[in-house]
């Protein structure tokens, strides 16, 4: 007897399958610059510290932006927002390969980083068609591996690709490239994609946008002023504070809404608490730590003392490594948690990033050791990039996945935000003044050791906060 596939699973696997290009995409864009960083650096004139200005302007917009959009993905459709992020994506790219200062350049970057809500928004399109399943939670937990998959492959093919062309080709066509695959990416959602089920109308929280907005730019810009000024400055320190500060209004603001921007009774849930200060920990060596770990490599330790001195190539074979032990860790975790449970998955996962970080203390010197410890902590980062989401969606109400996905990824960011900041400063002055500055355009050592232990000691404490979570949390109730 032939067995015939439900057409409501039929439609699923067709909407994973054009995701799944969609995060491709996604993808090359997370992996494709990395290996040349250090060009991007010369091309504008500025010293390797200040790359981080590029990675932590785009985390602290992409913070912004993303609880915005994964709301209206639950008030008006998440193949709507998905659509509007990747137009504002595709002409941000587009515009990088023809700005040569560092003020446009910046912007058109920052911009770019509007792509970040495009997995929590396709885990709450997943989620919504999925519901209707016996297993939703096992069902998304298996697609967002798929996704998590295609984005590390495409980041690996993003990375060799990228390396391979900036050793070959003039840098203007080189940024050319993202772009046309971001446009193509767009006509793949809007032929491919099919709308969530039932959005739920409503009014966007503005007010409550502006605060968390406010309240994200003085903590980053203030982070921004101890960069420039130095740990010392009293008014960069009082900035930072007013960040923190402005977070009371906010929280006060939307426990009176009834459809606020963030439900913060959802957020204090026991189950979905641990699972958004996991990602803001996590987001500090996944996002942060991305531009220091590709200027240590291409650091000449003939020069310096240390560093790897590889070209854009070899360091983008290791991010290659790293990328495709990601893709592991990603198609791991659903097994791993029919196995041992999502949650004791998630704990491992964590733990797996912060041994890897900390490796980098005693084993930097040769290439073989630093893509060792690259594999031991893609392991365990590809887990915790399918996981967040999934396991958000599956603690969240109904009516609110987008929220819970979308906060996932905002968390993320703004602790990579913060660590990319905080990395830049390291960088560029010493770890804690034994260190002497950075000299010329390479950064300080004792800021890459700072980068390790951070990366890793966070790791090791979103463990044990998984610890906490209910033992049952993010399963369909029958496992």
């Amino acid at each position: 007897m032939t067995r015939t596939v439900p057409r409501g699973a039929t439609t699923l696997l067709t909407i994973v399958g054009a995701l799944a290009l969609v995060e491709f995409t996604s993808g090359v864009l997370q992996g494709y610059y990395t290996p040349m960083l250090t060009d991007v650096a010369r091309h504008l004139g500025i010293p390797d510290a200040d790359v981080n200005w590029l990675e932590g302007t785009q985390l602290m917009l992409s913070a912004m932006v993303v609880p915005a959009m994964a709301k209206l993905g639950d008030m008006v459709g998440h193949k709507r927002m998905l659509l509007v992020s990747t137009a504002v994506t595709a002409a941000a790219s587009l515009a990088l390969p023809f700005t040569d200062s560092f003020g446009p350049f910046l912007a058109a970057w920052a911009l770019q980083g509007v792509y970040v809500v495009w997995l929590p928004l396709e885990v709450a399109l997943i989620w919504s068609r999925a519901r209707s399943h016996p297993r939703p939670a096992a069902l998304t937990a298996r697609a967002a591996g798929v996704l998590v998959a295609s984005l590390e492959a495409g980041a690996i093919v993003g990375a060799l690709t990228g390396g391979a062309l900036v050793d070959a080709l003039p840098l203007l066509w080189v940024l050319l490239v993202p772009g046309l695959l971001v446009a193509a990416c767009f006509v793949v959602i809007a032929v491919g994609v099919r709308e969530s089920l039932s959005p739920t109308g409503g009014r966007l929280d503005t007010t409550g946008l502006v605060l968390i907005s406010l309240a994200l730019l003085a903590l980053t810009g203030g982070l921004s002023l101890l960069r420039l000024l130095g740990p010392g400055s009293p008014a960069a320190w009082a900035v930072v504070a007013l960040g923190l500060l402005l977070v009371v209004p906010l929280v006060r603001w939307e426990l009176r809404q009834a459809d606020p921007l963030i439900d913060v009774r959802m957020v204090r849930s026991p189950a979905l608490a641990p699972v958004l200060l996991t990602a803001g920990l996590f987001g500090v060596s996944v996002l942060g730590a991305q531009a220091p770990l590709s200027t240590f490599a291409r650091t000449d330790p003939a020069v310096h003392g240390y560093g790897l001195g590889t070209t854009g190539f070899a360091t983008s074979l290791i991010i290659g490594v790293y990328l495709m032990a990601m893709i592991a860790g990603a198609l791991a975790y659903p097994v791993l948690s029919r196995l041992i449970s999502p949650r004791r998955t998630l704990t491992l996962a964590a733990l797996l990033v912060g041994a890897g970080f900390l490796l980098f203390v005693p084993l930097h010197g040769a290439y073989g050791e630093v893509v060792g410890n690259m594999v031991v902590v893609g392991l365990g980062s590809g887990a915790l990039v399918a996981a967040l989401p999934a396991a958000a969606a599956a603690a969240a109400p109904a009516a609110q996945t987008g929220v819970a996905t979308g906060l996932t990824n905002s968390v993320k960011t703004v602790g990579g935000a913060i660590a990319s900041c905080v990395f830049g400063i390291a960088l560029f002055h010493g770890a804690t003044g034994a260190g002497v500055a950075a000299e010329g355009t390479a950064g300080s050592f004792s800021g890459y050791l700072t980068v390790w232990i951070v990366c890793g000691v966070t790791a090791l404490v979103a463990a044990a906060l998984l610890l906490v979570v209910p033992r049952g949390a993010f399963t369909d109730g029958d496992d």
